[in-house]
């Protein structure tokens, strides 16, 4: 293995032409410490070399064969180029080819300051609501515009894609209504990518599904659930209520799959009896990006919102009696109830929900419906013209999609009018199916009628032309009625309104986020940047295969490069999210068992110390959840592991198991573990959380495992965009490839067949991919590799400086934490009554977010630092924590109670500089305690907009839509 303490070595400016060009290398800037910094690292540590560190650190049984092989690193500048020379490879014409996905326009104000702002897409998921108000703000905008379109009081903040959503709410109306038994019933005009995946969810969890026409009714006898597809995917609008009706006299629930922007001139679904409805938000300003990430939706009707999956934002106030947003009921529930959990969504799409938030801010309720009325108008005038020029359109009645009955020539039509820059759908050979969309133009229906022959005066058809809406179905109901949906229609007040949020909030971009399992680290801008060309942001998931060149040479190569740093031999970047991924991952296991004739084999052991996710994605692919204790140390107790394989023998399907463990340690027993499972017949599932200490040092599918998930916004740098976006590639063996994520409309033929999608596009979240890519393309094998021990350097500087204040609770080989480590307050809660939870608030008044709460152990704090943080300010977190450890000294020495102590009475807000003041410490140790001055003892504060917010009051009073502007009065 290459040493290297040395930092990465560029050639200075020389009389070489060779030299002449050669910038510092991305890998000394994505790296935080500098050789300087990593020498003065190494010497606490008492280590001479990065080598000499992670030889002690990391087993050698694992130790990767030999070096990386991947391209070398380019400059910058060069991949940049390259980037942009893939996204012209791509030819995103005028996409029409509907399905859930249609051509919209980001307003620019939005792009710049959301999309494009790292404020917003490197900060956390909301786990501490005081420093994330601006993006609860933004997600409760989010969950009122969904609530209003669809017409039920309470909506998520987002789901991962309307596809997944569907299957979502499948399996929640099967636990929310116990009355109801038999199939669930979809409709045969719903989007086919949205069958697809419930079929194979359905398939994994054993519930029947009946694919119907409902334009015939539903079909005999019992079922669980119907979804209605409103408008259909060939266009067509069936009134829902009829169906909707029968399901209830059947005790059924009725789940409507619903467009939102159509929902602005059709009538809610909630107001015609929808229980449920979904869908997805990406023709709110979203790009299309090949397929996502969009943000799916879902809202429920009264007595179901307890049910609902992912992320719900709620109000409730804070201790100086101030409304505040933090996220509402359990919805971290997978992390509390594991195997019963009733969904293994842990995340969501925030970035893509607060730009569909803002597009409808920024447009408000009078824009949405001009937008759509336009929409509409362009697929009536195209229905009019071709009827006019004898060309049989299926529906009357209609939104933005028609569809044309043309017997022999959909494939010439399709064919002609790509020649003219728009894209169709075929259907088959004697139908097509065109939608219209914000982008459609009067010369887009020009060339489109050109394509199938007609010529004709559009403006003389739009005269005569009529509306398609069924007239029993236009929309009464009011929506977007709050203040907010009508105050910032000009760019000046949206600017301002976005740039107000922002600064509620904590992201990498004010300082570290040092949150153990989670990875905040650099987000780089030149890995940003190509997100948004238009190669990669305007292309349609379903296009021709010829019109994605750059995508899937793109997608190729990163799946190559995945598979080589893994060690596994093949790699699907589908899912959309790590959970997704290990679903996917798990249903690999399942589908190779059930291939070799082992049906029967359905038992999945579980660590006890498991990320929750794991035994919710566990039983989602079909399997029993069995529990294996952990030993003392925290590593998996092996003799426990043997009793359950031997008790389990004949039905064992595999062990999901995390390395470096959850507890962020390198345990000496992972070849062991496996070659104990492979004995006993299952498979080994290596959870991919922690491949951020693993990579160019170790590969899983080296040392025993036969399927990983990984995170590429965790090891591979896509943001995490306030709680989603995230990709979930999952890489095998060669033997699990065949059980692969699979799509119907694949580009790549041979992944049109197989156990079905994962999620509803066939590249997953695709547009983020560049991110990824980037990332390896700048770095090299050996920038990642240093990467890795920088990121173990960093976690074991920060272990050894407050080991001594808070004891360290795990360590793994050669008595060294991995990437991450833990720190246990249990002893000092027992003796003070300070908890974790002060602690953590106490922080932000250091300005710093906590670390992980409480996981994987109760009571503690799990701090991984990442390789991205230089040594200055990960000295100034070890002297806040240390300097928070004498302010709990002082509790202990009677001076404060743990009720009037800056640490239960934090985070302090500019309030305290201001008014009465009846603590028993002072203001000023309140908002700028001990070591909070920056370089030149200039103190950068950060202010948290609210105090510490009171968790049960939101849950004992659920409010879930802005609240009125009356109740931030004073």
């Amino acid at each position: 293995m290459t040493d290297l303490s040395a930092p990465v070595p560029h050639q200075p400016a020389r009389e070489h032409l060779s030299h002449l060009d050669t910038a510092l290398p991305f890998a000394q800037r994505h790296i935080g410490p500098q050789a300087a910094d990593v020498e003065t690292m190494l010497d606490r540590l008492g280590f001479d070399s990065l080598e000499a560190l992670m030889t002690a650190a990391v087993p050698g049984g694992i130790r990767a064969a030999g070096d990386l092989e991947l391209p070398a690193p380019l400059t910058e500048e060069a991949t940049a180029r390259e980037l942009r020379a893939l996204a012209e490879a791509n030819r995103p014409g005028e996409p029409m080819i509907g399905l859930g996905y249609h051509a919209t326009v980001t307003p620019p104000v939005i792009r710049r300051n959301v999309l494009e702002d790292p404020s917003w897409y490197t900060a956390y998921t909301p786990y501490q609501p005081e420093i994330s108000q601006g993006r609860l703000e933004a997600l409760l905008n989010f969950q009122t515009v969904v609530g209003d379109l669809t017409g039920l009081p309470t909506a998520n903040a987002s789901l991962l894609d309307e596809g997944t959503a569907a299957a979502e709410a499948m399996t929640l109306v099967r636990r929310g209504n116990r009355k109801a038994a038999g199939p669930f019933v979809v409709d045969a005009d719903a989007l086919p990518q949205t069958i697809d995946v419930v079929r194979t969810r359905a398939e994994a969890m054993g519930i029947d599904v009946v694919v119907a026409d409902l334009a015939d009714g539903l079909p005999d006898g019992e079922l669980c659930g119907v979804l209605v597809q409103y408008p259909g995917a060939s266009g067509r609008i069936l009134d829902p209520r009829g169906v909707i009706e029968a399901a209830h006299e059947r005790n059924a629930l009725a789940v409507v799959a619903a467009d939102l922007l159509a929902l602005t001139l059709l009538e809610a679904p909630g107001a015609l009896g929808a229980d449920v409805v979904v869908g997805s938000t990406q023709r709110f300003g979203v790009p299309l990006f090949y397929g996502g990430p969009h943000a799916g939706y879902m809202a429920v009707a009264v007595g179901l919102e307890r049910h609902l999956p992912g992320r719900l934002v709620g109000v409730s106030v804070d201790a100086e009696g101030r409304p505040a947003y933090r996220l509402a009921l359990q919805t971290r529930e997978q992390h509390i109830r594991r195997d019963k959990a009733t969904s293994n969504i842990c995340t969501a799409q925030v970035l893509l929900a607060v730009v569909a938030s803002m597009y409808a801010v920024y447009h408000g309720p009078q824009g949405l419906r001009a937008i759509a009325s336009r929409t509409h108008r362009y697929a009536a005038v195209l229905a009019q013209a071709l009827m006019k020029a004898g060309i049989e359109v299926e529906h009357q009645q209609f939104f933005d999609t028609v569809s044309a009955v043309v017997p022999g020539r959909a494939t010439e039509i399709v064919a002609a009018a790509h020649e003219r820059g728009i894209q169709l759908r075929r259907v088959d050979a004697d139908r097509l199916g065109i939608s219209t969309s914000e982008c459609t133009t009067r010369s887009t229906l020009v060339r489109l009628l050109e394509a199938f022959g007609v010529d004709l005066d559009v403006d003389a058809v739009d005269g005569a032309a009529d509306d398609a809406l069924p007239a029993g179905l236009r929309r009464e109901t009011a929506y977007l009625t709050h203040e907010v949906f009508s105050s910032h229609q000009s760019e000046t007040a949206m600017l301002r309104y976005l740039r107000r949020l922002s600064a509620r909030d904590y992201a990498l971009d004010r300082g570290m986020i040092p949150l153990g399992s989670c990875t905040m680290k650099l987000n780089a801008t030149t890995e940003m940047e190509p997100v948004s060309l238009p190669g990669f942001a305007d292309l349609h998931p379903f296009a021709p295969a010829d019109d994605a060149v750059g995508y899937r040479q793109l997608v190729a190569e990163l799946e190559e490069w995945l598979a080589e740093v893994t060690g596994y031999d093949r790699v699907s970047i589908q899912p959309n999210a790590g959970s997704q991924g290990e679903l996917a991952g798990l249903m690999a296991i399942r589908g190779y068992h059930r291939a070799n004739g082992q049906g029967e084999r359905n038992v999945c052991l579980i660590p006890s110390s498991a990320h929750g996710t794991n035994a919710a994605s566990a039983v989602m692919a079909g399997m029993k959840v069995v529990v294996v204790k952990a030993a003392e140390d925290g590593a998996v107790d092996l003799d426990d592991l043997r009793r359950q394989c031997d008790l389990h023998v004949d039905d064992l399907a595999a062990i999901m198991v995390t390395y470096p463990s959850t507890h962020g340690a390198y345990e000496d027993t992972i070849t062991e573990l496996c070659e104990i499972v492979h004995g006993h017949g299952g498979q080994v599932y290596v959870d991919g959380a922690n491949l951020n200490a693993l990579l160019g040092y170790a590969r899983p599918g080296e040392f025993g495992g036969d399927v990983s998930h990984l995170n590429l916004h965790k090891t591979f740098c896509i943001p995490h965009g306030g709680g989603g976006p995230g990709v979930g590639p999952v890489a095998v063996r060669e033997h699990l490839a065949p059980y692969l994520p699979s799509h119907a409309m694949h580009p790549e033929a041979e992944k049109r067949d197989g156990i079905g999608p994962i999620s509803a596009a066939p590249y997953g979240s695709a547009g983020i991919l560049p991110i990824s890519w980037a990332y390896i393309r700048l770095m090299g094998a050996e920038g990642l590799t240093r990467a890795t021990a920088v990121a173990v350097l960093s976690a074991n500087y920060i272990a050894s400086r407050l080991d001594e204040h808070f004891p360290v609770l795990y360590r793994g080989h050669g008595g060294l934490v991995a990437h991450e480590c833990i720190l246990d307050l249990r002893g000092l809660t027992k003796e003070t009554g300070v908890s974790v939870d002060d602690v953590a608030k106490r922080l932000v008044d250091y300005g710093f977010h906590a670390p992980t709460m409480s996981f994987p152990v109760a009571g503690t704090l799990m701090v991984e630092p990442t390789e991205s943080e230089d040594l200055a300010e990960i000295d100034r977190f070890c002297d806040a924590m240390i300097a928070i450890r004498a302010e709990i000294e002082r509790v202990r020495a009677g001076e404060w109670t743990p009720e009037d102590s800056p640490l239960r009475g934090a985070p302090h807000t500019s309030r305290a500089l201001v008014g009465e003041w009846d603590r028993s410490y002072s203001r000023e140790l309140a908002v700028f305690p001990t070591g909070i001055a920056g370089p030149n003892g200039v103190a950068d504060k950060y202010w948290p907009p609210v105090a510490r917010i009171d968790q049960a009051y939101g849950d004992r009073n659920l409010v879930c839509a802005c609240p009125p502007l009356e109740a931030f009065a004073e």
